[in-house]
Parts: structure tokens; sequence; C-alpha cells
């Protein structure tokens, strides 16, 4: 795969064509097309207004936005595809449908095209499953938006040719992003490790221990963290993140861990979304008033802490099932969702054994899977050993 390939990119939403201006910031043609004329012309529109901001800022010339803007060709219908060496689709989250389009893709292209999913939550395998090569189909999975965002899970099928993987990865490095490598489980890194930070909020909400913008400000002003989780969830889109997470929890044959908030469906269901319908967590009208932080450093610590330990607990998890290496875990959060630092490097410095003590304090408490300690944990725990030895 040569850094002249053309690149296809199927879906037009905000996903697709941000990551066909990344393509095409990387000097690639670029073939984007959509099921829908609209949504083309929209993603036309969108990308002309998002270069002359750059432009303006002076983030690039206007030759370089022109030229930019000139290398993508907005394609009506799938049979553009066919001189296409790599094609990532980024449509709708139905394995269904996405199996529909991988069946239509290989009947079009060279048999060396390598096909990608930008799917979050699905199975790669199951994807490549619908196709008669499978072996040449992967999960490039970014994250939104495209452009801005550093990091890219590489996502091998049981099937992948580790050689496409391979060669996938490093033009993804080309492109100036981070790449970490993840095994085709539920989430992959960041959708799986991340849950807690919503999961545990919630429970910390729904007990009644805090309120919403008490936990925000003691994860943001003590933790460290860019966003509070609600304020977070509000952003994304409560109807997003609560099908990610439902995703993940059926996905996983319903752990616990995983396990939705009534909360958050109830917010969905009344059209609370967050941001984007005006009402979430916080009201976000002209007028709005929302209630301010009880600022107790004493409650905020016990806060933090018991969402950390769960982050920890879910990154040591997913390295003791091979989902990924220590490294590229550490970096998928920090990199991926701007941690304030590293989960394992996090533990190192809270101490495995005092990670250890607090699971095992929930769990005594509450008697629930969801504060099960990992078995590494534990392992490190009784060996003194830490994440990185100094």
């Amino acid at each position: 795969m040569s850094s002249k390939d053309i690149i296809g990119i199927v879906g037009a939403g905000t996903m697709g064509a941000g990551i066909a201006q990344v393509a095409a910031t990387a000097g690639h043609e670029v073939l984007l097309t959509d099921a829908s004329s609209e949504a083309l012309i929209e993603a036309r529109d969108n990308l002309i207004r998002i270069l002359n901001r750059q432009v303006e800022k002076q983030r690039m010339t206007d030759p370089e936005a022109k030229a930019i803007l000139g290398r993508i060709s907005f394609v009506d219908g799938m049979t553009g595809m066919r001189e296409a060496g790599l094609i990532i689709e980024a449509i709708v989250e139905r394995l269904d449908v996405k199996q529909t389009v991988f069946r239509a893709l290989e009947a079009l292209v060279a048999p060396d095209c390598v096909l990608a999913t930008n799917t979050s939550s699905l199975s790669v395998t199951s994807i490549a499953g619908a196709c008669a090569h499978p072996q040449r189909v992967l999960g490039i999975h970014f994250f939104n938006p495209a452009p801005l965002m550093r990091l890219v899970e590489i996502v091998p099928a049981a099937q992948s040719d580790p050689d496409t993987v391979s060669n996938a990865r490093q033009l993804i490095d080309d492109w100036g992003k981070t790449t970490v490598l993840a095994k085709d489980t539920p989430g992959f890194i960041v959708n799986r490790v991340a849950r807690p930070y919503y999961s545990e909020a919630l429970r910390i909400l729904e007990e009644g221990l805090a309120d919403v913008p008490t936990i925000d400000w003691a994860l943001t002003g003590i933790g460290g963290f860019k966003m509070g989780p609600f304020t977070l969830m509000d952003y994304i889109g409560n109807d997003v993140n609560y099908a990610v997470t439902e995703s993940v929890w059926k996905a996983c044959y319903y752990e616990p861990r995983y396990k939705p908030a009534f909360t958050q469906k109830r917010l969905v269901e009344a059209g609370y979304l967050g941001r984007k319908s005006g009402r979430g967590y916080y009201h976000y009208g002209d007028q709005a008033v929302n209630p301010e932080a009880r600022r107790d450093d004493a409650l905020g610590q016990q806060i933090v802490e018991r969402v950390v330990v769960m982050l920890i607990n879910e990154a040591a998890d997913a390295l003791y099932w091979g989902v990924a290496s220590k490294e590229d875990i550490d970096l998928a959060m920090t990199r991926g969702v701007n941690y304030p630092k590293g989960l394992f490097a996090w533990a190192d410095e809270l101490g495995v054994q005092h990670v250890v003590d607090t699971l095992d304090r929930c769990f005594a408490w509450y008697h629930e899977e969801r504060y099960r300690c990992s078995p590494l944990l534990r392992e490190m725990a009784r060996d003194r050993a830490q994440f990185y030895p100094r």
C-alpha cells in the first residue's frame, strides 16, 4: 500500500468527511461517496467551510486549502470506488448494513484493495465474515473529529492478513496519526477502558453521594481530567454514549461492569441528549442557570479515587485478557481521550495494593460483580510489582 494509493471513503457524515480531509491533506486522491446525494453536497459545503476557517486562522494557505479540496472527488454510488487501493467505511453502526456494503465493495474492487471499517463497537471479524476474501479486511477506528484527534485504533479481524494490518498501520502513521493495535473485542481499547468514567460517575449520582456539578468538579478540579463525565456525555450526546455502553454490555454477555444506567436511559427517552438538544445533565439555553458544585475537597477526593480505581481495574483487565499492550493502552487513553496520565502509571502512583484494597472494600459493601478486582492486579499486589518499575 503506497502513499499514491487512491483512498475511498464510504459514508459522507461527519466522520467520513473528516477521514477524507485527513487523507487528502496527506496527499492522497480521495473518493467520497454516500447513499444520499444530499449528504454528499452537505459534506462538500462543510469541508469548504472548515478549510476556509483554517485559512482565516492562518493554519494553511488558500492554495493549500484549494489543493486539499481538489483531491477529494464526491462520487455518486459505490461503483466509483473501483480504483481505490484502500476503502474505509464510515456508515451507520449496524452489522447487517456494513456486511451488505462490504459484500458490494468486494464485487467492485481489485483483488489487492484493502477494505477497512471505522466501527467503534461492532465485531470486525463479523464484518469480514461477509466477504469472500476476509483476509484483506480490518478495522481502522478514527475518533471524532478525525482531523483533530491523533489516535487511531488498528483492529485486525480474526481473518486479517498480518502484512495487510502492518501496511495499513504504517500508512495511518504516515498520515501523522498515533496508532495503537487492539484485539477485536467489544469496545476495542478506548470505548472499553473508558466505560467506568461514565458508569461510576452515574452510579455515584444515582446513590445520591454527590450531584452532577460536584462530580464534574471533582474529576476536573482534583482529578485533572479535561472534561467531567457529565459535561462529556452531554458533549458526545447521551443517545450516542448510552448506545455504546449498551452495545459493549450486550457484546460482553451482559458483563455487570458495563451495565447501563437508568438515569441516562431516561434522559435519552426524554430527548435530553445534551448540547445538541439544548438539555442533558445541564441546561444549555441562553437563560440557563445550572447549580454550582459543592467544593468539598474530602468528598472530591473520594469521587476521584473511586472513578480512577475503576478505570485502572478496567485497563488492567484489558491487559490481562490481551486486548492490547500496556504501552498501547496508556497511549490510547492519554492521546485518545486526553486522560491526565496513563492508567498504569496512575496505578503505580496510588500503589497497586491500594487499588486492590479499594476495589475489595467496594465489593464487600455492595456485593456486586462490577467491583470485581482484576486477577492481574491481585497478582501484582501479591508480588509487590509495579507496571513501570523504577
